[in-house]
């Protein structure tokens, strides 16, 4: 941490969204079509260091550009021109990072923690500043530029998308109330979360890693324009419903999502409803500081019941369990438990909202798969699953499972972990740890076996989760709190 801090106090404002971005392991242009083939035979190393962050990114940014004709040989040109012009030692991490392979460990929450010490200022106010912005280097060069009032200039936005809250787990709805108590039980959809931003006549609709997908969910759209309102962002999910008003399965209402093309006709055949259930800003005013009740005492003021998510506020054990077996027979996937006075913790996994589903289930990292055997032979099947540990940076392993995939699943898991390779052995492909999956179980109990002396009795893929980060999997700590 010491280390990182250090870095990035070196760093001018200029580069301090390049190097925080590389430092986590992470091109700032995403994808940019250059693969282990175009890193092969690279020309010797240049004897002294003379290339900046800012000039490697403005290259990089080139050579992602490149399309058409002989694109590929144009990269593999322009690639070899910055390679030659880098040290041994920088066309190491160059390499790495193009692949994907700066395995430090520092996800976004060490970057954080980081910053905080690099600049001098509290955690809390690095965290606030990235929940208002949800750009990291963005944060970083302000508070390199100003130190804590450029972290403190930063303000809600609307059009520029906030982090969204996330929740913890809870095995059983006693358990979440005997941690928020009264509180309010609303439905948990087992959709696609959105955040709604309406200035006037445009309207913008992100995704919960903050991509924008406007033009993909005209419903949405017409939903925020029929509202009566000047300005407003709001939280929800969105999901697909059978005719009879149960929802289609993840896959489907993820179809809608994911498609830019033929969007009139999947609305069709696959419209979406949407479900809001916070409210951050209204008509000018910023309410990610208000209580959870205030604010949804305004939403119910602007957003009609229909648009809604359902929910009651009790303290009483049966009415909730109640209202959550409801839940289950409208065929959803449990509920959410809110704490009527917490604020709107963007970005974290805050004490504030509790999940509770009859299945346990977590977002874990893939770390490795085995080869499978018999009529599973050439698949990659049996999978090595890894929590988050905030403490370290790093994933730990909670144990391994091939149960619960489909021939698609396998398929599929075989090439992307393939993608993801970083070494082998004779049986194993150990990965970058990139992929989530959610992993349902029945409970968790001690092992000295794995390294965070916990695993999981009877886990099984229920899907991969493509529109999390790595740094959104469960914490080992969440797991640790689960065992008896």
């Amino acid at each position: 941490m010491a280390r990182l801090a250090a870095l990035l106090s070196q760093l001018e404002p200029s580069e301090a969204a390049i190097g925080v971005a590389y430092l986590s392991s992470q091109l700032r242009q995403r994808q940019i079509g250059v693969g282990y083939a175009a890193i092969r035979d690279l020309p010797p190393p240049a004897p002294e260091a003379t290339l900046s962050l800012v000039e490697i990114d403005t290259l990089l940014e080139t050579i992602g550009q490149v399309a058409g004709r002989d694109s590929q040989a144009e990269r593999r040109r322009q690639l070899v021109g910055l390679f030659a012009r880098a040290t041994a030692d920088e066309q190491h991490f160059l390499a790495r990072l193009l692949l994907g392979e700066v395995r430090q460990g520092a996800l976004e929450g060490i970057m954080q923690d980081a910053l905080a010490r690099a600049l001098g200022v509290p955690l809390s106010d690095v965290r606030r500043a990235v929940m208002l912005r949800g750009d990291l280097g963005a944060v970083a060069e302000a508070g390199l530029q100003a130190g804590a009032a450029g972290l403190s200039a930063f303000r809600l936005q609307v059009g520029q998308p906030l982090q969204p809250m996330l929740a913890q787990s809870a095995q059983t709805i006693a358990e979440a109330l005997e941690r928020i108590s009264p509180a309010a039980v609303e439905w948990k959809l087992d959709g696609a979360r959105v955040q709604i931003h309406v200035l006037g006549q445009d309207v913008r609709v992100f995704t919960r890693s903050l991509d924008d997908i406007t033009p993909r969910v005209p419903e949405l759209v017409e939903m925020a324009r029929a509202l009566p309102v000047r300005s407003v962002v709001l939280d929800g999910e969105a999901l697909s419903l059978r005719a009879d008003g149960r929802p289609q399965p993840f896959q489907v209402s993820a179809s809608r999502f994911g498609s830019r093309l033929d969007v009139e006709r999947l609305r069709a055949s696959l419209p979406l409803t949407p479900f809001v259930f916070d409210v951050l800003h209204l008509d000018g005013e910023d309410l990610v500081d208000r209580p959870a009740a205030e604010r949804h005492a305004m939403l119910a003021a602007t957003v009609p019941e229909r648009w809604r998510a359902p929910r009651i506020v009790t303290e009483d054990v049966a009415e909730a369990e109640a209202f959550l077996q409801d839940t289950l027979a409208h065929g959803h996937e449990g509920v959410l438990v809110k704490a009527l006075d917490s604020t709107y913790a963007a970005g974290r996994r805050g004490a504030g909202w509790i999940k509770v589903k009859p299945t346990l289930g977590l977002d874990l990292v893939i770390l490795a798969a085995e080869w499978g055997h018999g009529r599973r032979t050439g698949w990659l099947s049996n999978l090595h699953l890894g929590a988050r540990d905030p403490e370290s940076g790093s994933f730990v392993m909670l144990g391994k499972t091939f149960k619960g995939l489909t021939d698609e699943m396998l398929r599929w898991q075989t090439q992307r972990l393939l993608d993801l390779e970083d070494r082998r052995d004779r049986w194993t492909i150990y990965v970058r740890p990139e992929l989530l999956a959610e992993i349902a179980f029945d409970s968790v109990q001690r092992s000295p076996r794995y390294p965070g002396g916990v695993t999981l009795r009877f886990a099984r893929v229920v899907r991969y989760r493509e529109d999390k980060r790595p740094e959104d999997a469960d914490t080992l700590q969440t797991i640790q709190a689960l065992a008896p």
